[in-house]
């Protein structure tokens, strides 16, 4: 993922500030030399870097962080404070329209991921009860129009195009089809190229003269760097868009320009593509990124997505099953492919406290395909009571799944051990209300909690 290589580098540097116990300013100034070089080697503007490591240095070095008894703890939250600050405050949401349809303006090079982003936009839209329409008015490149077909039947959006016309008028028809036939959103998948030219601002300035947009949303391609930020500037002064979308943010990529965008253009991030899936889509919080990058996890979007694909009377169903001890292999199995829905297992990880450090060779995604394939060539009676399984079903169901006994008598001991765990957490759930009431209760509860109390960091004493 982004910002992988900076994150070590800064945990290093922090773990060398922790070994010191008391601070002085020179090993503050030290300290703040190697993070210049890390977010530097992360592409990350060299004046963003420079203002970024100025601030942070005026405060570490003042006498409440030097003469605290945690003082590297001290220069960890003010390094989370100012890349909060960095990346922006608040969370900004889409400007919305007081009259529906509210329209959005896609725009963007070609290559950055702009006719799938906005197919993920529109489902993230329709899957919080809204009525979103897409219109294809990129009639140059081979193929858009089919593409964005294709994508938006995937979404379950509804796909406004007219072939080969002017780009303006199919935008502006949209519009009124949008009016008259219910749709609050309407988002403009516009003409890329493959770099920035006098043809494609006026084609997009006529089309957002004639249609009025709510928001002009700027879809980058993180893996290209300080390029993205040189980009979002060229198409700002242009076009004055409202919002930069980054594609590709899970990439093995330095993503720097995350981190430069706001400080360079003004504009924020809103939302943020972190795979190929359309569901591989999160509103962007700064917050949280920034908890990412120090190491900290992001466990809020992880409830977040477990509440997107978790059904609620399956949730219910199990609540009850771990309250009477009915837990079966047939509920772990579902219980797996919910958490396939979630994304791989390297993202998911990452995002509990500490858990990108967990080595890639022990977050195999193919771990989810033995585990069903072994459970897959159980007996329904076998699945419904492992306890019936002896030697010989063991045989068969190794020899069935591609696998080898030790495999099944490992599921075997850790479903038990999982069983008797969530047995003890099911009959802790407040008043049996399912597994969205548990996902709420946790995500109220972590939304309370301060960087003082974060996982592994213990709490900050002055």
């Amino acid at each position: 993922m982004a910002f992988e290589g900076l994150s070590d580098k800064l945990n290093k540097v922090f773990k060398k500030l922790k070994s010191h116990g008391k601070l002085t300013e020179s090993d503050v100034k030290e300290a703040m030399r190697e993070v210049r070089l890390a977010l530097l080697e992360a592409d990350v503007s060299y004046k963003v870097v420079k203002d970024f490591v100025a601030k942070v240095t005026e405060k570490a070095v003042g006498e409440e962080v030097l003469s605290s008894l945690t003082p590297a703890q001290q220069v960890v939250k003010i390094v989370n404070e100012e890349l909060i600050d960095l990346m922006g405050n608040d969370n900004a949401r889409i400007n919305e329209s007081s009259k529906p349809p509210t329209i959005i303006m896609m725009c963007g090079l070609q290559g950055s991921g702009k006719t799938t982003h906005s197919a993920k936009l529109a489902k993230m839209l329709k899957a919080e009860g809204h009525r979103p329409m897409l219109a294809a008015c990129d009639i140059y490149r081979p193929a858009a129009i089919q593409q964005l077909q294709v994508v938006g039947e995937k979404a379950g959006v509804k796909v406004f195009e007219m072939g080969q016309v002017d780009p303006v008028i199919i935008a502006k028809q949209a519009v009124r089809y949008a009016k008259d036939y219910g749709h609050d959103y309407i988002i403009l998948d516009t003409a890329g190229r493959l770099h920035i030219d006098t043809a494609l601002m006026e084609e997009l300035q006529n089309i957002k003269a004639a249609t009025e947009p709510d928001e002009i949303m700027l879809v980058v391609d993180a893996m290209t760097g300080q390029d993205a930020v040189n980009v979002a500037k060229a198409f700002d002064d242009a076009l004055g868009i409202d919002s930069v979308l980054m594609s590709k943010l899970d990439s093995d990529t330095r993503g720097g320009a995350a981190l430069s965008v706001l400080a360079v253009t003004g504009k924020p991030i809103k939302f943020v593509g972190m795979g190929e899936k359309l569901d591989d889509f999160e509103r962007f919080h700064p917050s949280r990124m920034a908890s990412r990058i120090l190491g900290m996890g992001d466990v809020l979007t992880l409830i977040e997505r477990a509440e997107t694909v978790i059904d609620q009377k399956e949730a219910e169903k199990l609540t009850k099953k771990l309250q009477n001890s009915e837990f079966d292999m047939n509920d772990l199995l579902d219980q797996l492919r919910q958490i396939r829905k979630m994304g791989d297992l390297k993202s998911i990880v990452s995002m509990f406290p500490g858990g990108d450090k967990v080595p890639d060779d022990q977050l195999d995604n193919r771990q989810f395909d033995r585990l069903e394939a072994l459970i897959l060539s159980m007996t329904p009676a076998e699945r419904a009571k492992p306890s019936i399984i002896n030697p010989s079903r063991k045989r068969r169901i190794a020899a069935g799944s591609g696998t080898k006994v030790e495999d099944v008598n490992r599921l075997l001991k850790q479903f038990e051990q999982m069983k008797k765990a969530m047995k003890k957490f099911g009959g802790k759930m407040k008043g049996g209300k399912g597994g969205k009431a548990m996902l709420r209760q946790a995500k109220r509860a972590m939304a309370g909690m301060n960087f003082d109390n974060m996982p592994g960091m213990g709490p900050l004493k002055k």
